[in-house]
């Protein structure tokens, strides 16, 4: 029996180990996908006022701290009872449409790139965001082009790029002036245009990575995201739609305050990742995925011109339910392309630049769920509070947990495919990583697991003797 460890799992955020047991024969015979930290947001907020949350959790991660101020000020809304102003709605999605830019040109360009670029098998030295600059100077600064265009964004809106306090219960603190559209406006064209090469330089490069889009985690699941009535791609607003591996609807319209009827949670005992699953189905087999490809695969379309004609290709040539995880890097950049044409119809609305921006009230309901699709997934945020608007209770469902399960499933499937136990190459426990990889995970959002925490305590002696050991 041999045991390999990857610890860490490297370019991802947060930290993980995986664990894969061989046979004598060198068969892969077991693994295990495990998460080794924990937050522990939703019992330190407890006592805060609510109005404090969106704030506070924007603190559980530094590069989406937009999405959880959004889903925790619509959470805070929800508490209200208020509609907030039009132009307070525009001004978020905004802002969110340039977070989605900005983390998925993170994930392609610095996280994924290298491995897509460079090949799984490269040199591990040179495999990384350095060794890209060196080999392809034009691609890497199309990379921090499109991400400095995200936070330039931000920061026009905001005033800060991470962490600002500008998206507020209610609405917004500050409208958006003429002059900061008109610089929006004038950078879209030229980050257009880098998104789609990036895009077409990866789509040249599909054919050479056949095996690892047939077996990086292609077992077939269900999808979940945010859709509006008629079925198109929504990242700020919408309902929840799960569709079947084969294409049918699972269910439609589920509203955020009733997710908790059709989404379980799963404690997996040497994880702190929890693992959401569909209740209806029951765990494990309620197994569904979001994020990039489960939102393009659960939509009918993305609902602008150029980001729909990139689906339709992507369905012309995968089908139009695929199940690949490697596709997650295809999906990522047809949203990039979405988010910035989106943007550009939401400048164009007149309301954009109302001045009213923000709506104020009291505690008007004691519990309220904010639901949005964060870069990574949908995410969602569910606050109780007292009759003093004091956090009494509060549950987040983060975007990289509901794919908990699948990671898991598809390190497995690489593990079994690509690793030979007798000829161990660095480039198959490249692959292992790459394909949590795919998933853009964040596990320094998403660990916020219930119960019991993992807990493996090993007392040894001075030469490394196993004295005594306590596990549950």
């Amino acid at each position: 029996m041999k045991t390999i460890k990857i610890e860490p799992v490297s370019r991802i955020e947060g930290h993980a180990k995986i664990t894969i047991k061989l046979d004598d024969d060198g068969k892969v015979t077991d693994t295990n996908f495990q998460v080794t930290q924990v937050r522990g947001f939703e019992k330190f907020t407890e006592g805060r006022p609510f109005y404090e949350m969106p704030g506070i959790t924007s603190r559980i991660c530094g590069i989406c701290p937009i999405s959880h101020q959004l889903a925790a000020s619509k959470a805070c809304d929800a508490i209200m009872a208020v509609r907030i102003p039009r132009a307070a709605q525009l001004l978020r999605e905004i802002i969110h449409c340039a977070q989605v830019v900005q983390s998925h040109a993170l994930s392609f360009f610095y996280l994924s790139a290298p491995d897509l670029l460079l090949g799984m098998d490269s040199d591990p030295a040179t495999r990384n965001v350095a060794g890209l600059i060196e080999a392809n100077p034009e691609l890497a600064r199309a990379g921090i082009e499109l991400r400095k265009f995200g936070l330039m964004v931000i920061e026009g809106l905001a005033e800060e790029r991470v962490h600002p306090s500008w998206i507020v219960p209610g609405g917004v603190k500050t409208p958006m002036t003429q002059q900061a559209r008109d610089r929006f406006f004038a950078a879209i064209p030229p980050a257009l245009a880098t998104a789609e090469k990036t895009l077409g330089i990866l789509k040249g490069l599909l054919d050479s990575f056949q095996e690892e889009i047939e077996n990086f985690g292609s077992a077939p699941t269900m999808y979940a995201g945010l859709v509006d009535e008629a079925g198109n791609i929504q990242l700020y607003d919408g309902k929840l739609r799960l569709r079947w591996p084969d294409s049918g609807i699972v269910h439609e319209g589920i509203a955020a305050e009733d997710y908790h009827r059709f989404i379980g949670e799963a404690t997996i005992s040497d994880s702190y990742l929890k693992a959401p699953y569909y209740k209806p189905q029951g765990w494990p087999e309620g197994i569904y995925r979001v994020g990039p490809l489960g939102r393009i695969n659960v939509a009918e379309k993305m609902g602008t011109p150029r980001a729909d004609a990139e689906l339709h290709e992507f369905r012309e040539r995968f089908g139009r339910v695929p199940h690949s995880s490697f596709l997650y890097h295809y999906a990522r950049l047809i949203e990039v392309i979405y988010a910035l044409e989106a943007m550009q119809l939401l400048l164009q609305e007149p309301d954009a630049l109302d001045t009213h921006v923000r709506a104020e009230a009291g505690v008007n309901a004691r519990e309220g769920v904010g639901m949005i699709e964060a870069p990574r997934g949908t995410l969602i945020h569910h606050y109780k509070v007292d009759d003093n608007g004091a956090i009494t209770w509060a549950n987040l469902i983060v975007a990289t947990g509901h794919n908990n399960r699948a990671i898991s499933n598809g390190v497995r499937q690489v593990s079994e495919h690509f690793i030979n136990g007798n000829k161990l190459e660095e480039g198959m426990l490249n692959r292992v990583s790459a394909l949590v990889r795919a998933y853009d995970p964040c596990l320094s959002c998403s660990t916020h697991a219930l119960g019991v925490p993992a807990l493996d305590i090993s007392l040894v002696d001075a030469n490394g003797v196993l004295l005594d050991r306590l596990r549950n």
